[in-house]
């Protein structure tokens, strides 16, 4: 049973249009993957963090206080490296306190501050501080 179309040309081109469109093979690829802006400022705030908290830590007063306690520098950096961000971002604003230095106000703060930043230590590394 051959039947005849009326218009052969509007069936070959049907034909085709379904053989171009029905089995093109399907193109897939991965996407490169790229740091959003969001996590790249965090990043960024990380890395300043952690700088800031190191210039305290290189204090003289701060080096002296910490010792005084019997704490060594690694403690210190294994501490700091298990410390979650918030706590980091919390240490190094109180770390920019202690750098500001300025008049003796400034002084008796700074030097407040260097006591709050060594208690903040003590307590994270579970050392006690007995006053007699």
């Amino acid at each position: 049973m051959i039947t005849k179309f009326r218009k052969p040309t509007l069936a070959l081109l049907i034909a085709l249009i379904m053989a171009f469109f029905v089995t093109s093979p399907a193109t897939a690829a991965m996407v490169q993957s790229r740091i959003s802006s969001q996590q790249a400022d965090h990043e960024r705030m990380q890395s300043q963090d952690l700088e800031t908290i190191q210039r305290a830590l290189e204090n003289r007063l701060v080096q002296e206080k910490l010792g005084a306690y019997g704490l060594t520098q690694e403690e210190i950096r294994a501490k700091l490296q298990s410390m979650t961000d918030q706590q980091r971002h919390l240490l190094a604003q109180a770390s920019e306190k202690v750098l500001a230095g300025g008049d003796g106000v400034g002084t008796v703060i700074g030097v407040l501050i260097i006591i709050l930043l060594v208690v903040i230590i003590v307590k994270l590394l579970d050392k006690q501080i007995i006053i007699k």
